[in-house]
């Protein structure tokens, strides 16, 4: 009764923000103008992720003060959430040079490190290897990554927020049939909901986007609630590594192509496999369900068999990940898109 009680109540505040905050941005012209290298045609409303970030940073903060989540990790979610939020919400008004990004980055990280007692140790074939103090950086890199890369992968209607609550919902799943007495779940039960309430608004075709303050503030809590499972039973950070695949994957193969073609990896581009076969399929719709598709029935069986112990963490990330790069190699991630035009431009772009 009170996980449905706190479900639908943090379901209904997200969608009552989200919605008071695309009429302000409607107001204050807060808008995403295509060019060249959007995925859609109309000026939409951003920074709707605002809706998500607020409802979800208070019910952490209600459900420490009730005493049915961790203290650590409700000071580790929120002031790494804050100021990741915050960098994100300015620089969706005005540009931030990347250093500076980065380094709100990397602080937001140290926060999260800090209150976790750094990265977990890590099971590899049967054995624990024990990361100590080189954790601390390990885990800096790692979270600054997914962080980013969650960044990089928001580019059409839905798919951040749907990819978003695949991964906390199937972290919810592996708590429950797991670990035995662990309150670890709340967390990103919450998220799921809160998430849920914006894609009401959100869902093709998109009436807001999430924008870079949603975005990041995602692959931050994914990248933070990762590490924390793996503090609850080392195999659970494999399972959460593999839930993330597609865009793990989707993004570091795209960055390595793009490196390899000597291009501006800090320039905006449509060259991620989602974006070409969004132009493939003319929509985005399809798209989105096909990366739930993925996420929930090829990955979490495999995360589910690696947490249960039936694989070993690198056994499963290699299954999971093998045919996502020969996809996304397929769909020519990282490679420019010759046969753009003006007209093939989608409607819509998350």
């Amino acid at each position: 009764m009170l996980s449905l009680t706190l479900a639908v109540s943090v379901f209904v505040a997200a969608w009552a923000v989200t919605g008071l905050y695309l009429r302000y941005a409607l107001k204050m012209r807060l808008l995403d103008i295509p060019n060249e290298r959007s995925s859609h045609t109309f000026a939409t409303p951003r920074g709707g992720g605002v809706g998500f970030i607020v409802t979800s940073l208070s019910g952490f903060v209600g459900l420490g003060c009730f005493g049915w989540m961790n203290w650590s990790a409700v000071v580790a979610l929120t002031t790494s959430g804050v100021l990741v939020a915050l960098v994100g919400y300015f620089d969706d008004r005005q540009p931030i040079p990347p250093r500076w990004r980065l380094l709100v980055h990397f602080a937001a990280a140290a926060c999260v490190l800090g209150w976790l007692r750094g990265m977990p140790d890590i099971s590899l074939g049967g054995i624990v290897l024990f990361v100590g103090w080189s954790g601390y950086v390990m885990g800096a890199f790692f979270l600054v990554w997914v962080l980013n890369l969650t960044n990089f992968m928001d580019g059409i209607d839905g798919l951040a927020a749907v990819e978003a609550i695949s991964v906390f919902a199937g972290g919810v799943v592996l708590y429950w049939t797991t670990v035995a007495g662990t309150d670890h779940w709340i967390g990103p039960l919450v998220l799921v909901f809160a998430i849920m309430g914006f894609l009401w608004w959100n869902w093709p075709p998109a009436k807001i986007f999430m924008g870079d303050v949603g975005s990041g503030f995602l692959g931050l809590m994914m990248g933070a609630l990762s590490l924390e499972a793996g503090w609850t039973i080392p195999a659970l950070f494999w399972s959460w590594l593999i839930l993330l695949g597609v865009f793990v994957v989707d993004a570091t193969v795209t960055l390595l192509r793009r490196v390899a073609h000597a291009e501006n990896i800090f320039q905006p581009h449509r060259s991620h496999a989602y974006q070409h076969l969004a132009r493939r399929l003319g929509q985005h719709q399809a798209v989105t369900i096909i990366v739930a598709a993925i996420n929930w029935f090829w990955l979490f069986p495999i995360a589910f068999c690696v947490a249960k112990g039936w694989l070993g963490g690198l056994t499963g990330v290699s299954i999971a990940y093998s045919p996502l790069v020969a996809v996304v190699i397929w769909l020519k991630a990282g490679r420019p898109d010759t046969s753009y035009t003006e007209h093939n431009l989608l409607r819509h772009n998350d």
